[in-house]
């Protein structure tokens, strides 16, 4: 799964490096990652490789302990800042690469000055009266900095308290702390802006020891009209919804398609919207002559249609809206809407137990949907015209003698094609070992009656947009992606291995703790433990979805597990027991 931890960039460049060591057949010795020349913040950094058995390796003229029978190491060392040259022999083999190690966060120039991109805003950003606008850059320890904009001058303070925090990934090496920044200081001041109009781009001025610089920020600083109201509307299929005006942020319940809302707020091309979530303005078109979208509901009925569970909540104007699951519960939130609601009807679908609602003044209202059982199998949310559909997904129709019959299951292999996944010490690629372990997979569904659907079955290159749509599309019963594992740069690759497992959506946290647990317990592998994890395989919410890391490519010792024949043909029957006795379960 190394899109999402070594990034595209390393991904190329170990294929590169791991391939053309190979190819070379009288070069037995062969480091696979990291490729010469990375850079990296981490303080320490793995060597994947291989060399010939029967002979030691020196990594710096120490020999490499923990080698696998094969010859396969993985050994971790220590990165000082800056350039870090490393060498590898074996006999009258050697291999020279060079690991820099740059400071987290920005750094200033050799000469007095702000550091790069450190200016605030960045982009052109807009504002309510009132708001807090805030000027920040980053600069050198005990500089006097100050910003001008709109004819006033603001000092800005150095945030000696501010805690740095290390990227997402460092939960998957337990190193996600905060920790206190030891480079150049954070300078902020904020103040709030009553009267509508363009402040400009502030200019900064940085004085220290007797030198004075200035700078301009790139972005613009704007108050918006309160009585220029502007509303969008969402025209992608689903409108990604964030905490904040960047990918960075979290993500919350997609928008359907036809929501409508009043823009609050803009930061490049983001929007903020009525109820708080940002979006992409490309997700939206603007409303002409539109009022600022407030709604009221009354009666609330539903119906089924084959498979599912359909509730109709008839709005005025289609409002933004949220969804959180609990083991047994749904609860949706409507925005800018007051309920007038009297009577609701629910059919007995011998899936929902009861309706339960209440208005949260001033203008939300909640309903908490109490299901009969405690797994959830899936839900949709669309706009019919103005009324908000709810799809709710059935239980699936099984037999007690083969609980399989009657489901559909989606068997993802990872990677393919151009994305070769992480590699191995020896330089497969998991996506190799990805399609092997699912093809052997799905012939153990099908033997338990299942239907499968794969998503490659070759060497194919797809998108991972594509391989949710298909889940989306084929709505099948449940989704299994098949994954190998590597490591962030600051983990240790000798000493991490096991069966890891992926949710997002809350209907698939069972699925991934029960395989998690019957693979480690009936195959005697370790556990690398169970995540909830926004990746785009675990995302789809129409069936439960998991993402499952079957072992480590870049451990040597399990590397050796990973690609024998026999252990993955045990490990797709055991998956397949264990999918089959989930489901049996969970009925």
């Amino acid at each position: 799964m190394a899109q999402w931890i070594w990034g595209a960039a390393a991904l190329a460049s170990l294929s590169t490096v791991g391939m053309a060591t190979i190819a070379r057949a009288e070069a037995a010795l062969t480091l696979v990652y990291p490729p010469d020349g990375h850079q990296t913040t981490a303080a320490q950094i793995f060597f994947i490789g291989t060399g010939s058995a029967d002979q030691p390796v020196l990594l710096n003229g120490a020999p490499i302990e923990g080698r696998s029978e094969s010859g396969y190491f993985a050994p971790t060392r220590p990165l000082d800042l800056g350039p870090n040259t490393f060498t590898l022999t074996q006999g009258d083999q050697t291999l020279a690469i060079t690991v820099t190690r740059v400071p987290p966060g920005p750094t200033l120039p050799e000469t007095l000055g702000f550091a790069e991109g450190s200016l605030v805003p960045a982009v052109a950003v807009a504002r309510q009266p009132g708001d807090w606008v805030c000027l920040g850059a980053v600069a050198p320890a005990q500089a006097t900095v100050t910003a001008s904009l709109a004819g006033q001058t603001y000092a800005l303070l150095p945030q000696g308290d501010r805690q740095d925090l290390p990227a997402n990934s460092a939960v998957l090496t337990d190193q996600a702390r905060p920790y206190g920044s030891t480079g150049p200081s954070h300078y902020e001041s904020c103040f709030r802006a009553e009267q509508p109009g363009s402040l400009g781009q502030p200019t900064y001025q940085l004085t220290l020891a007797g030198t004075t610089v200035t700078a301009q920020a790139p972005g613009t600083i704007s108050i918006l009209d309160p009585n220029t109201v502007e509303v969008v509307a969402v025209t992608a299929a689903a409108g990604v919804a964030r905490t904040g005006p960047s990918s960075d942020y979290s993500r919350l319940t997609p928008l359907p398609q036809g929501t409508r809302a009043r823009v609050t707020g803009r930061e490049g091309d983001w929007l903020r919207l009525d109820y708080g979530g940002w979006i992409r303005a490309a997700e939206t078109q603007p409303v002409a002559g539109a009022v600022p979208p407030r709604s009221l509901i009354r009666g609330i009925t539903s119906r089924q249609v084959p498979g599912w569970t359909e509730l109709y909540f008839p709005l005025q104007v289609p409002v933004p809206v949220s969804l959180q699951q609990g083991s047994d519960t749904l609860t949706l939130t409507l925005y800018n809407t007051v309920p007038q609601t009297d009577t609701i009807a629910i059919i007995d679908d011998g899936l929902i137990e009861r309706l339960d609602w209440s208005p949260t003044l001033p203008d939300q209202v909640q309903y908490q949907i109490n299901f009969k059982t405690d797994q959830q199998w899936g839900y949709k949310l669309r706009y019919e015209g103005t009324t908000l559909v709810l799809s709710l997904r059935q239980p699936p129709v099984t037999q007690a003698s083969q609980p399989l019959a009657g489901t559909t299951i989606l068997v993802d292999p990872g990677h393919g094609g151009d994305e070769p996944g992480a590699l191995g010490p020896n330089g497969i690629p998991e996506k190799d070992v990805n399609l092997t372990v699912s093809l052997l997979l799905q012939a153990a569904l099908e033997a338990r009656g299942a239907r499968v659907i794969m998503t490659r079955t070759d060497d194919s290159t797809i998108g991972v947009n594509d391989r949710t749509a298909q889940i989306n599309q084929d709505e099948p019963t449940l989704a299994l992606s098949i994954h190998y594992n590597a490591l962030p740069d600051g983990g240790n690759a000798q000493t991490t291995a096991g069966i890891g497992a992926f949710w997002f959506n809350t209907q698939a946290h069972s699925l991934a703790q029960f395989l998690h647990d019957y693979l480690v317990a009936e195959l005697d592998r370790p556990s690398y433990g169970v995540f909830w994890n926004n990746l785009a395989l675990t995302r789809p919410h129409v069936a439960p979805a998991v993402l499952l890391e079957l072992g480590f490519m870049i451990n040597p010792e399990e590397f050796e597990w990973v690609t024998d024949p026999q252990e993955q043909a045990k490990l797709a029957e055991t998956l397949a027991e264990g999918v089959e006795l989930w489901v049996e379960q969970s009925e």
